[in-house]
């Protein structure tokens, strides 16, 4: 377990959370350093160790089933019906951040996985892919889908779709091509 990076991830939840109130962009920020900047870092952090997710539950944590488990989640959440509910009941907030945070442990733990390291480029790749075009939707949208939360709801709503673009999509890519690197790196003893 390494701790450094365990305690970076789990000071970041609290911050997340507390930029939920702050309108769409606030929200949207707390989704992003839940899934894209505090789950790498806590999964980091439990990598290898008894606590480990994808040591706890290896039939749900590879990469692909926690992916399509993620994207569930986040797009689920955006719903505009369900956006409403959380934007007007405390517990259904905390329930929203807690399932983007455990969404996000679950993947991030299952592409860290040695033994999953082909299958963790595609889903992070993947998941970059739907970030993205959430965060398109959301950012591009002509009306706001989003009315309860700020009083020029629009201009609210396509910051927040930038938000999604730029944290979501470039963690996850950033994160794919890593491994990437990693996967098309010679392994020690092998010919070149």
């Amino acid at each position: 377990m390494s701790r450094a990076p365990l305690f970076a991830g789990l000071a970041l939840v609290p911050v997340g959370w507390a930029l939920s109130p702050f309108g769409m962009t606030g929200h949207m920020a707390a989704h992003m350093i839940a899934v894209a900047i505090a789950a790498p870092l806590i999964a980091l952090g439990l990598q290898g160790s008894r606590y480990d997710p994808a040591m706890l539950f290896p039939r749900l944590a590879t990469p692909l089933a926690a992916a399509l488990v993620e994207a569930v989640v986040v797009w689920g959440w955006h719903v505009p019906a369900l956006r409403r509910l959380v934007a007007h009941a405390p517990l259904w907030l905390a329930v929203e951040q807690a399932m983007f945070l455990a969404a996000g442990l679950l993947l991030w733990s299952a592409v860290l996985a040695p033994r999953h390291r082909a299958a963790g480029v595609a889903a992070l790749l993947v998941t970059s892919m739907h970030m993205t075009l959430l965060g398109a939707l959301i950012g591009l949208a002509p009306r706001p889908l989003y009315m309860h939360h700020a009083t020029d709801a629009l201009a609210d709503q396509q910051l927040a779709g930038v938000v999604m673009l730029l944290v979501g999509g470039i963690a996850y890519l950033v994160g794919g091509l890593a491994m990437l690197g990693r996967l098309l790196q010679p392994r020690e003893g092998a010919p070149a």
